[in-house]
């Protein structure tokens, strides 16, 4: 009897598999923390036969808790870290290299040339995207240009290219021996390698960044039956979902109408807004990316602002300074605080993204006196977070002429009530949080479930979604004008802080 689907979230500091009834509820869960690598400053990399590794003991680790097996699943989804990049031997399955994480900034220089070369927004009208080292391109280029073989490998077609759905959608089907390389819509418009309106990759992008086409996998929707799984544990589930995790937290909030936007509180932050089955262009700093394709149903795209840094400035501040022991400390410091001590924390670690775009701004503390002290800091480390999604709500505004009514959000950060409230405040809009907080497994989890008739459509899955909490801003316009004055002008000095290339 299949009673329930499952869920791969592979993100970027923890694999897990989480199992979902019909109604969305969470039955078991299981999960793994996988190793940071930094080779140097302002790079960032996964092991990839880790995260594999990972993702297989806690696929079977779910199943066990509650006694489960393969023939109890109905379908299986993937969800994941979106841009890190890996490349791997077809024969052998090994990795040529560590993955290059989305937050990896070594391709700096490179992404200089590109600006240099017809502006940052040169590849915007056909990708949606501006030229950042957030994206997969040039990391993959990078990869080619400086691991031994690895450009000969991939144009012979030995060495195939995958952000992390690919990989674990190779290994889960079969590895070596037959794995489906295939990548969704969502995922491949983070490459900047893909048309964001023929849905196909584009020869002119592969010719610029000088990738070869027999390196990339196939294009295929979010919501489909791609193949059956060879692992043990899920022997035969048919995987039938793909959706990069901001992608996948849309889906999992049902912002399944224009307009609707959710904001997901992980490692970095990610506000997402559904703008309908026409690709727009941003003005105001944002990029536009396909939201999800249901199974033959026409591609919705949304408007969406990154924000590289917030919960792990909180594992920054616990594991680099030792001011807490546990990420929940955070909370509590940052009570003892009457207020911020006009300290600012602008985590610009990886440059800052939305909406500025800025590759050689770095993370700066303002406003330092004798007085503060590490209850300011932390209350400074939490309140960056919503500093930083009120700017870019207020470019999703002005990007789509509508003005949000309320905020959607989940995430690892809405535990944290403080910041919760802090962020209705500075927003001075209400901040909801759904009664189911992981949104994005339950994302890739509808999206496998409706390609296999587990559920019906939209509907059935509005349905499923409740409100847990509400907060409501109870701070006065002229402190919150204030605060964020204060904040504008302390973004300002993280600016150009490496020199240009």
């Amino acid at each position: 009897m299949t009673e329930y689907v499952g869920a791969i979230d592979q993100g970027t500091t923890s694999s897990r598999f989480i199992l979902f009834d019909r109604a969305g509820e969470i039955v078991s869960v299981a999960q793994k923390e996988h190793q940071q690598i930094y080779p140097k400053p302002g790079w960032v990399e996964h092991d990839p036969a880790e995260i594999w590794s990972n993702t297989a003991e806690v696929i079977a680790g779910a199943l066990e808790q509650k006694g489960l097996s393969q023939t109890d699943l109905a379908g299986v989804g993937i969800t994941n870290q979106r841009e890190t990049t890996i490349l791997w031997d077809r024969r052998s399955g090994e990795p040529l290299y560590n993955a290059l994480v989305w937050q990896d900034t070594r391709v700096d220089e490179r992404v200089a040339a590109y600006v240099r070369n017809g502006g940052q927004d040169r590849f915007r009208a056909q990708t949606g995207l501006p030229l950042a080292s957030y994206f997969s391109a040039l990391k993959l280029q990078w990869i080619l240009d400086n691991v031994p073989d690895a450009r000969a490998k991939a144009e012979s077609g030995d060495a195939i290219f995958g952000t992390i759905d690919t990989w674990v959608l190779w290994n889960l089907t079969g590895g070596v021996e037959g794995g489906l390389h295939a990548t969704d819509v969502t995922n491949a418009s983070r490459t900047q390698l893909m048309g964001l309106a023929s849905l196909d990759w584009d020869d002119s992008l592969l010719d610029a960044f000088n990738i070869p086409r027999a390196v990339l996998p196939k294009i295929v929707s979010s919501s489909e039956v791609y193949g059956l799984a060879q692992l043990k544990a899920l022997r035969d589930v048919p995987v039938a979902g793909i959706l990069g995790d901001q992608q996948a937290a849309l889906v999992g909030q049902t912002c399944f109408a224009e307009g609707e936007a959710k904001n997901t509180y992980g490692t970095g932050c990610f506000l997402l807004m559904n703008i309908g089955t026409k690709p727009r262009e941003s003005t105001a700093g944002l990029i536009t990316t396909v939201a999800y394709q249901l199974g033959s149903e026409p591609a919705c795209y949304s408007l969406e602002g990154s924000i590289a840094i917030t919960g792990a400035l909180v594992q920054w501040l616990r594991d680099n300074l030792g001011i807490i022991e546990t990420s929940s400390d955070v909370e509590r410091l940052a009570r003892e605080a009457e207020d911020n001590g006009d300290v600012y924390f602008v985590p610009a670690f990886s440059g800052l993204y939305a909406p500025h775009w800025k590759e050689n701004a770095r993370g700066v503390i303002v406003g330092l006196t004798r007085y503060a002290n590490r209850n300011h800091i932390a209350r400074a480390v939490l309140e960056a977070t919503a500093y930083q999604t009120r700017e870019v709500l207020e470019a999703m505004e002005q990007d789509s002429g509508i003005a949000i009514k309320e905020l959607r959000v989940d995430g690892g950060m809405v535990a944290n009530e403080f910041l919760m409230q802090f962020q209705s405040d500075i927003l001075d809009v209400p901040v909801v949080r759904p009664k189911i907080a992981e949104t994005t497994a339950l994302g890739a989890a509808y999206a496998a479930g409706l390609a296999v008739g587990y559920w019906s459509g939209a509907e059935e899955l509005r349905r499923n979604w409740a409100e847990d909490e509400r907060w409501v801003s109870g701070m006065e316009e002229k402190k919150r004008a204030e605060l964020y004055a204060s904040w504008q002008k302390a973004v300002t000095r993280s600016f150009d802080w490496i020199s240009a290339g």
